[in-house]
């Protein structure tokens, strides 16, 4: 991916709140419409003559291209201008949008997530570096800030908002509400956002780019297929999958610009963040799928009530802004990280413990404590895993870890719901104890995060916590 221009800078204090809001707008709706559908699925599966479990094809499919087509939209923002690039994709996310609301078949409903999919995956990397290009680097937590909030809230209230809107309304006005934000962005990208001029970038590696696009796709459908398909063709899948990943690793080493610069994974701090951050990820971003299911199939309420529940876990975002700072100075990455991976675990575990005699007052307080522990974790990581890369790279590195990023949500959608058809019986709406089993074994990932976290040293990160340890460094 092409570097950022040399002669980037911060942009004025008086306008960075602005530049944050421009971008905060696309950031929502691309992680609203990661979720909306969820409370919806049920209402959506009866629609369109589906299960509930292959609907969440409708979420993966969306998350899966958005991750898929980001190292492709940072060679265009270079290429066209990042300006450019920024309304054209909200234009996208928009149209599919609305085509999404029109749509009279499940097939219509997956091609159409795919085009609001690419729409979000050009969003993501120009916004992220708009932001980084923005703030001084003394400033990144706050930075972050802006870009993680959205990821985090907007995951949690589309639950609501897609409750609210199928029962009141219907399930097609979950993406009709997009419309006058879209448009809303749109305006205000082309009146505020400067037009930096468009560079020339060294060609895109296309090549590079399919291996890696059809790769993920197949370990994405693999796992989407892992309830109905036969063994033998879920193994094609993903010795395929290995097979173009490791093709893809032996080119972009030989690339001088790769279509995913791979490399910046040697980066300590970078690699564990991502790559052992993203264990947590995959894991807390399960819940998004399987909760709200969970409340209306196991416990019958309505989209509205589930929705209302899981809106809950929005209420520690802004705690979490205000506390990060100050717990990363006194504790460091390395600690608090080890400390959310356990306490992600136990988040998990703890809604196999909901069932129809529990309180709706404990499983608010169960809902508001795992989307504490998620957004600090999300928060945290996040923050290290740009901390020490050098300038020159952030372009790539905002655009790798913006792909990471979005498969773990697939991911996590995914993995959630295989395991949920795994445990249920064919044509059989899913049990509650599946459900419970389910969270289980999600608890589980966390716990491998442990050890990668564990090598992070005191001064990793130190430039953006201010954590300066006097202890000896751990191994």
């Amino acid at each position: 991916m092409p570097q950022p221009s040399s002669t980037a800078t911060s942009a004025a204090p008086q306008a960075r709140p602005l530049l944050a809001m421009i971008v905060a707008i696309a950031f929502l709706m691309e992680q609203l419409d990661a979720t909306i559908v969820t409370t919806a699925i049920p209402d959506m599966a009866r629609a369109l003559q589906v299960s509930v479990v292959q609907m969440s094809l409708a979420v993966s499919a969306y998350v899966l291209t958005l991750a898929v087509f980001i190292p492709l939209s940072g060679w265009c923002a270079d290429r066209f201008g990042a300006r450019r690039v920024f309304i054209l994709a909200l234009g996208l996310f928009t149209a599919g949008s609305m085509l999404c609301g029109m749509a009279d078949s499940f097939a219509m409903l997956v091609a159409m997530r795919v085009l609001q999919g690419l729409g979000g995956a050009m969003m993501t990397p120009v916004g992220r570096l708009i932001l980084l290009r923005s703030f001084p680097r003394e400033q990144l937590v706050k930075a972050m800030t802006y870009a993680t909030l959205p990821a985090i809230i907007g995951p949690v209230i589309g639950p609501l908002l897609g409750g609210w809107l199928t029962t009141t309304l219907s399930w097609r006005w979950i993406f009709y509400v997009n419309l006058p934000f879209g448009l809303l962005g749109m305006v205000l990208a082309a009146r505020h956002l400067s037009a930096h001029n468009a560079q020339n970038p060294p060609p895109f590696d296309l090549t590079g780019f399919v291996l890696f696009g059809v790769a993920v796709g197949l370990l994405q459908f693999a796992m989407e297929g892992a309830a109905h398909l036969h063994g033998g063709v879920l193994a094609a899948m993903a010795l395929s999958a290995v097979a173009l990943l490791l093709a893809f690793t032996r080119r972009s080493r030989r690339q001088a610009h790769p279509a995913v610069d791979l490399s910046l994974l040697r980066e300590r701090a970078f690699g564990i963040a991502t790559l052992a951050g993203g264990l947590c990820r995959v894991a807390m971003n399960g819940p998004v799928y399987l909760l709200p299911v969970m409340l209306q199939l196991g416990l019958g309420m309505r989209p509205v009530q589930s929705g209302a529940l899981t809106f809950l876990s929005a209420l520690a975002a802004p705690l979490v802004r205000v506390i990060v700072g100050g717990a990363l100075r006194r504790l460091g990455f390395r600690t608090l990280l080890l400390g959310s991976a356990v306490a992600c675990a136990a988040s998990l575990a703890s809604f196999a413990l909901i069932g129809p005699q529990t309180g709706m007052a404990w499983i608010g307080v169960t809902i508001v404590l795992y989307g504490l522990v998620r957004s600090t974790q999300f928060m945290i990581s996040n923050t290290l895993a740009y901390a020490d890369i050098p300038a020159p790279r952030l372009s790539r590195a905002t655009s790798l870890g913006g792909l990471l990023q979005q498969l773990t949500v697939s991911f996590g959608v995914s993995m959630g719901a295989a395991w949920l058809g795994l445990l249920t019986p064919p044509h059989a709406v899913p049990m509650l104890q599946a459900f419970h089993l389910t969270f289980l074994l999600l608890a589980a990932l966390p716990l491998l995060a442990l050890l990668p976290f564990a090598r992070l040293k005191p001064h990793d990160g130190a430039i953006v916590s201010g954590h300066a340890s006097t202890g000896p460094d751990p191994g």
